[in-house]
């Protein structure tokens, strides 16, 4: 009898089970190579290595098509029962993340909600049904209050400005530049400087009168430059600034993702030169609460999520 004890398990690779089942069951090692979708050397070399590591002959090779020894004849049911096992694990894994129920709440600044939130409509309904998503948009100070005051569980927004409380906490998800918007008969040869931006009114991303601008990006990146320029309005909401440089009102400044996921029409989209990707969003929660099951799911579920193209051209 072929046996393995417990500890002697991590000498074997899951793979050279697979392999070896597939050859008895599709009646050959080049049957069993277009069944897995690999090279038929791969499949021998998986047997091979079973053998090795077992010490004793599988198929008798001289055969066509080959058959098994005695040894694998008593191997492929213990072979067999293995898979099954993995596959009734992963089965109940999956069935526990269908049964996760509830409600969660996640906020938005609007750029970053217009990335996400088709792919977690999407992706929630198929791994967390049982998860009722109940989605809002916000600026990242309106945000930042819903997370205190309890009314969403996560949320998405920039670094900046830094929230007030300690009781917040993030994790970066992705980093974007800061751009100009230009009316469209302004046709630059190239990147612009935050100097050449700095002489002409500005239509910036924040809020109108609240706390938080000097310390958002587009500010701070002025702030490093040492340029002081003269911000005529704020806005969270790019299809307002973008409407406002089509006026000829000013020129604007925002994250890329902010008018990558607008209308463009009438306007031209510059990149700064020499800025950094200083615009950074990241998922916020906070520490002081237990965490719920659906939230976690969300939390996951963000965390996978592709990351946004930030392709200019």
């Amino acid at each position: 009898m072929v046996a393995v004890k417990a500890a002697e398990a991590y000498r074997f690779r899951l793979d050279w089970f697979v392999s070896f089942t597939s050859v008895v069951e599709h009646g050959g090692f080049s049957a069993a190579a277009q069944a897995l979708y690999r090279s038929q050397s791969r499949i021998s070399t998986h047997v091979a290595e079973l053998e090795r590591a077992l010490g004793v002959r599988l198929f008798d090779r001289t055969c066509t098509p080959v058959e098994l020894t005695a040894e694998g004849r008593e191997l492929l049911p213990h072979a067999r029962g293995m898979l099954q096992h993995l596959q009734a694990a992963s089965d109940d894994a999956a069935r526990a993340a269908r049964r996760v129920r509830g409600k969660v709440r996640l906020g938005a600044c609007p750029s970053a909600a217009a990335h996400l939130f088709p792919f977690l409509f999407e992706q929630s309904a198929k791994r967390y049904p049982g998860v009722e998503l109940v989605l809002r948009e916000g600026t990242a100070l309106e945000l930042e209050a819903a997370l205190l005051s309890g009314e969403v569980d996560l949320a998405v927004r920039p670094l900046l400005p830094v929230p007030s409380s300690d009781a917040l906490t993030c994790r970066t998800l992705w980093q974007e530049p800061l751009v100009a918007v230009l009316p469209a008969r302004e046709a630059p040869d190239g990147p612009l400087r935050l100097a050449d931006l700095a002489t002409r009114p500005l239509i910036a991303a924040g809020d109108n009168g609240s706390r938080g601008n000097d310390h958002a990006a587009a500010a701070l990146a002025f702030e490093r430059a040492g340029l002081t320029p003269e911000v005529v309005f704020r806005t969270n909401q790019s299809q307002t600034l973008i409407a406002l440089v089509r006026a000829g009102t000013a020129i604007g400044v925002t994250n890329a993702l902010a008018v990558l996921t607008a209308n463009t029409e009438g306007v031209r989209i510059a990149p700064i030169a020499n800025e950094p990707r200083t615009h950074e969003v990241a998922l916020w929660w906070r520490t002081d609460r237990t965490t719920t099951k659906p939230a976690e799911a969300l939390h996951t579920l963000l965390t996978e999520a592709p990351l946004p193209n930030l392709n200019l051209a």
